[in-house]
């Protein structure tokens, strides 16, 4: 039995006037995920525990069956370990954006109008994080660039449990009352923010991208600090030989602490524009070289949604049904081996919010096997419908499985 498991992030979102009432999901031209949809086992799931932030590396341990409430030490140093950096046990990782800032005022006074920076390109941002290195490193804390805008701080003794804001839930906010307070032990962080405006603001790569009508990245952001995390092997635990493909740092991080094979697809960006035939037959070749599970995660609905970038969201959900689904199924289907392939999204990132939400989300099982009485078209409100929810997602796996 061979299984698949496809993560469109964030497609999940409410209602909106302008699609005629409907979700990107339900207006989204998805035609072989409906057409298994109608013989699949449909319902909804709760990814992320009451209490717990709904973070991406909450939600997708959740999936892959591990409990966050147990697990989850925060998304840096999971994006960290798939950087390749050695954490040691007394050093602390903290997820560094680069954003951007408006020009006018003091730092306290400024607004984040982007927390991507209009999706900076790597090569950009690296020029950038190795500026802040050279200017803010030190032999306590050092930079690492990541993917776009989604970089590592890495700081010996640094405080893990600080309270940070996240900066795609404050977009178009004036950032004062949201930085690190002096009060609170937050100060040593607050002044490296602020320093690092001084440092990218005029930098010639930002100084570039204004000229081209592109936002600055002018800022650093630090939010979800922890310390290196333990995950029991994934195969131990299910006797399966797992595969996880995205172009996400932090899911890629979540893989390999579980012992999961990573791998990396030229041109996947993590944005609507990635490399989606690559992903596809990134999951192919590894069926071939015979993973028994293979989890891809795509990332660029959920940056739409973040982006308030509706026609965008509904095309990223309909490239990843004819791109990625149509010949992933379409492979396993002509091997003539047993296969399953579950589909949902970690959690909702709707339009008009910006930013992620706790609500339970659809997921749906299709089995090559059996025939379930499924729906007529995958979307929030026929999953619903179904009247048949998991609290827990880390259950999934058992009815997966099952």
């Amino acid at each position: 039995m061979k299984y698949l498991v496809l993560i469109p992030d964030g497609m999940a979102d409410d209602k909106i006037a302008s699609l005629g009432n409907k979700t990107p999901m339900e207006k989204a031209d998805k035609k072989t995920m409906d057409a298994l949809a109608a013989v699949s086992l449909v319902g909804t799931v709760s990814n992320v525990p009451n209490g717990m932030v709904p973070e991406s590396d909450t939600a997708n341990m959740a999936i892959l069956s591990f409990d966050p409430k147990i697990y989850s030490k925060g998304r840096s140093p999971l994006e960290a370990v798939s950087m390749g950096i050695e954490m040691k046990p007394d050093e602390t990782a903290y997820r560094c954006n680069v954003v951007t800032l408006s020009d006018d005022g003091d730092y306290d006074s400024k607004i984040i109008l982007d927390h991507s920076a209009d999706e900076i390109t790597t090569p950009e941002a690296d020029l950038l994080i190795k500026s802040l290195d050279e200017k803010l490193g030190n032999e306590y804390r050092k930079f690492y660039t990541g993917v776009s805008y989604r970089h590592c701080l890495i700081w010996k003794n640094g405080n893990d449990k600080y309270d940070f804001m996240r900066p795609h839930d404050i977009l178009g906010k004036c950032i004062g009352e949201y930085l690190p307070k002096k009060d609170n032990g937050g100060e040593e962080f607050y002044r490296l923010m602020r320093d690092s405006f001084d440092i990218l603001n005029h930098h010639p790569v930002n100084e570039e991208r204004r000229r081209r009508g592109l936002k600055p990245a002018n800022s650093a952001w630090l939010w979800s600090p922890g310390k290196k995390p333990q995950l029991p092997s994934f195969k131990d635990k299910w006797g399966l030989d797992g595969t996880v493909i995205s172009a996400v740092d932090l899911i890629k991080g979540i893989g390999l602490c579980a012992g999961m094979r990573s791998i990396d697809v030229d041109g996947a960006t993590g944005n609507v524009h990635t490399n989606y035939d690559g992903k596809a037959n990134a999951a192919i070749n590894a069926f071939k070289d015979g993973a028994d599970y293979v989890y891809v995660h795509v990332e660029g609905p959920d940056e739409c949604g973040h982006r308030a970038e509706l026609e965008n969201k509904v095309i990223s959900i309909e490239m990843i049904d004819k791109k990625i689904l149509r010949p992933v199924y379409d492979y396993l289907r002509s091997t003539g081996e047993d296969f399953k392939i579950m589909i949902l999204p970690d959690h909702p990132t709707p339009i008009r919010l910006r930013t992620h939400t706790i609500d339970p989300v659809p997921f749906m099982i299709y089995s090559s096997k059996e025939t379930n009485s499924g729906v007529d078209k995958f979307c929030e409100e026929t999953a619903a419908d179904k009247n048949f929810y998991i609290a827990n997602g880390y259950n999934l796996m058992d009815l997966l499985l099952k």
